[in-house]
């Protein structure tokens, strides 16, 4: 039974990542449409813009998963 969890786990995190692979190159891909000239290939600039668009697709892509329990309140 551990193996098959394990496996699971494994699957999830890797589908995980594919989506926000995905929608890193979707931002990326906006970017080079528009035509921003910030995103020189060397800059520290453009090293900062990359990492604000793989931090916003990780917000995008990844669920907020709940850690406990709510309670109900009692009315």
């Amino acid at each position: 039974m551990k193996t098959l969890i394990t496996a699971q786990e494994l699957a999830r995190k890797n589908n995980e990542a594919a989506a926000v692979y995905a929608a890193y190159r979707r931002r990326r891909k906006l970017c080079r449409l528009f035509g921003s000239k910030l995103r020189a290939p060397r800059s520290r600039l453009a090293k900062r813009l990359d990492d604000l668009d793989w931090q916003a697709a990780e917000r995008e892509a990844r669920p907020v998963r709940a850690v406990g329990f709510f309670l109900p309140k009692e009315t």
